[in-house]
């Protein structure tokens, strides 16, 4: 279930077998992460870990590499040649101990059909026989994943449930964490000795139903409050939630963050200007395809970066906000993007949002940046047929900035997600007839040309056919041509 705490023993596995010597590679997936949330990159960095962590193995890998297009090998392939074969052909005994893998959240990775080939890839490692390979999967119980894991012969596989496990470990050890936190809490605010007690300590752990994201939540809310931390302590425990199943115990204290981010004496035309502020911001960060600083979000937003940091400021027990405006913002847990989305469980108007709505802004923004931005010999190279290759790597982004690089990759997924309006693929059809070879200029220099081909094809396969799409059809016949030379 979401918020058990799979992440926290994935990182903690993590760095015991890695002091141990013993960890051979990790992956944690992150949706919205960009490489993240696919399967893409997934062989290819437990790959270059492992190399980096047995030397006998580093020269079979680096061949591996030599002998294949990297490229264009599909996840069977990777796994084979990057992975399973070159350590098939370790010595006997070079490494005599089990070798682990961690590999985190996998539910986050996009696409249901390569989730069930990593899991069924990962279940062939039973076959080495000169090294032993253990890897450790945490997952939500989505059902390609469940369904993958039953395909797995029983031998071959352990399962472990962590909200199975009895409720008095589980607040046991949340008592713990909550004690620790909130010790170091009362030191920096400089509270009483006897705060927040031993019966409050209880209270807090029966709030969380079990679930550890409850409480790194709280404690964050807490700390953040600074010297009015005893009033948001006691802003968690005003109602009591004890008969509330766990799911809902998330939801509450998440509208609790939200309502007191939003706390305060407003006339209605501001409360309109809230939630539209809120919906454009936070709406955005939850439905990104890869993670943005302060600054290229308002650079995609086209709105100043104040107003986005000023939205934010309450509402960092929720996100990673970066004091740096170089650093990127970020979801602390996927399960706050899920409560924003549902209707089910978000159950204030002012905060819900609209996903669909949500993508189509963000491919709007993505084609007006494009369509202000991009342009011929965008990086000054002033040599046609130019090598990528030859753009100075520290000057890229003031010549294509992140959030220019962000619309270039994500346009068209952000419309294939979007509510789609009669006027789109119009402006599509203008887009591609002006800039269509600037995009790709734009593409191919940030090592994404690949992309640009896909995104083409997927424009494609999701374009109905009708009088008023027909010239964009077309168009998209010949740029098929153009972008696979």
């Amino acid at each position: 279930m979401a918020g058990t705490g799979k992440s926290t023993i994935a990182l903690t596995i993590a760095r015991e077998y890695d002091e141990q010597g013993r960890l051979g590679a990790s992956f944690f997936f992150s949706r919205g992460g960009g490489d993240l949330g696919s399967s893409n990159k997934v062989f290819t960095t437990l790959a270059a870990q492992l190399a980096n962590k047995l030397p006998d193995l580093k020269s079979h890998i680096c061949k591996a590499v030599a002998d294949v297009d990297i490229g264009n090998l599909g996840l069977y392939d990777q796994w084979e040649k990057l992975i399973l074969q070159p350590l098939s052909k370790l010595e006997e005994g070079s490494f005599p101990l089990p070798l682990v893998l961690v590999v985190d959240a996998l539910d986050e990775c996009e696409g249901e059909e390569d989730v069930r080939l990593v899991l069924q890839l990962f279940a062939t490692a039973k076959s080495l026989q000169k090294v032993q390979l253990r890897i450790f999967i945490t997952s939500r119980p989505e059902t390609p994943i469940r369904h993958g894991i039953y395909d797995i012969p029983e031998a071959a596989h352990q399962d472990f449930a962590l909200h199975q496990i009895s409720l008095s470990i589980v607040e046991h050890d949340i008592s713990i964490f909550f004690k620790h936190n909130l010790e170091s809490i009362k030191r920096e605010c400089s509270l009483a000795m006897d705060w927040p007690g031993e019966q409050t300590v209880g209270l807090l752990v029966q709030r969380t139903g079990g679930l550890f994201i409850y409480a790194a939540t709280a404690c964050r809310f807490i700390r953040q409050g600074g010297k009015f931390a005893q009033r948001r302590l006691a802003l968690l425990l005003q109602h009591d939630n004890t008969t509330l199943p766990p799911e809902k115990k998330l939801d509450e204290i998440y509208t609790t963050i939200l309502a007191h981010s939003a706390n305060g004496e407003y006339d209605e035309q501001e409360i309109k200007d809230l939630r539209k502020f809120f919906c454009q911001v936070v709406g955005s960060i939850v439905v990104l395809f890869d993670t943005l600083p302060a600054t290229s979000l308002a650079g995609l937003l086209k709105t100043p970066t104040k107003e986005i940091n000023q939205t934010l400021t309450h509402l960092h027990s929720v996100l990673d906000v970066p004091k740096s405006q170089d650093g990127v913002i970020r979801l602390l847990h996927p399960s706050f993007r899920d409560f924003l989305l549902d209707k089910q469980r978000c159950l204030n108007p002012q905060f819900l949002i609209d996903k669909r709505q949500a993508h189509h802004n963000l491919f709007a923004y993505c084609l007006q940046i494009m369509s202000d931005h991009l342009r011929r010999d965008i990086c000054n190279l002033r040599v046609p047929g130019a090598r990528a290759a030859e753009v100075n790597r520290s000057e890229l982004n003031q010549h294509i900035p992140l959030h220019v690089q962000y619309a270039c990759r994500y346009w068209v997924h952000h419309l294939q997600q979007g509510n789609i309006d009669s006027c789109d693929y119009s402006n599509v059809q203008r887009f591609f007839q002006k800039h269509f070879i600037h995009w790709l200029e734009a593409l191919a220099i940030i090592g994404c040309m690949s992309e640009g081909v896909l995104m083409v094809k997927a424009l494609d396969s999701m374009l109905t056919v009708s009088e008023s799409t027909q010239p964009l059809a077309v168009l998209l016949i010949d740029l098929l041509r153009i972008s696979q030379r």
